[in-house]
């Protein structure tokens, strides 16, 4: 395996064997959806973290990462940044005490969890990517790895003809470069 001859359909999940679910699913569906392709996929691979939304002409329309569906699970979090990303703050410990405290985040910890799964719909706490999440198929694996780097994505959605037919993932670039590490001759 060499690098300047990989390409990102080389090693990119196809959308067919990752986890997707209607933009009209509910939380408790995408969960279930994530752990049935978890399940059926090739288990010398990473599982999923992401499960892919997809409009009512089964185009991907968003992502639902692990973080944002516990982070749907408490409501209190739309109100805690609304419009803005929360992942590029830098908070202190006290300010997250603060916060959980004053917000009432968690107030009851898993008791609802089960209601609160089966009433939130995906559409409401998907991730939309931007631009520059989008990765040709035909693009070289050097440029998909740059695309992820400075983005500092854990995926890409791969596309073919303005259609997403995959998901690059993070976890695959690693091991890809991890094999052609591996086949080098040291000297």
């Amino acid at each position: 395996m060499k690098l300047e001859s990989l390409h990102v359909k080389d090693i990119m999940v196809p959308i067919a064997e990752y986890a997707t679910v209607s933009q009209d699913a509910t939380l408790s569906e995408a969960i279930m959806a994530l752990e049935k392709a978890q399940a059926a996929f090739d288990q010398a691979r990473y599982k999923h973290r992401a499960i892919l939304v997809l409009d009512n002409e089964n185009q991907v329309i968003g992502k639902l990462s692990q973080l944002d569906v516990i982070r749907g699970l408490e409501p209190g979090y739309r109100d805690v940044a609304p419009g803005t990303e929360i992942r590029n703050w830098a908070l202190s410990k006290d300010i997250l005490e603060t916060m959980f405290k004053d917000r009432l985040l968690w107030q009851k910890p898993l008791k609802d969890i089960c209601t609160k799964a089966s009433q939130i719909h995906v559409r409401d706490i998907m991730y939309t990517p931007a631009e520059g999440e989008y990765v040709s198929q035909d693009a070289s694996l050097d440029e998909a790895i740059h695309q992820i780097v400075m983005g500092h994505h854990q995926s890409l959605l791969v596309y073919d003809d303005n259609k997403v037919t995959g998901i690059l993932r993070l976890s695959d670039v690693f091991s890809a470069l991890i094999q052609i590490i591996n086949q080098c001759e040291i000297e």
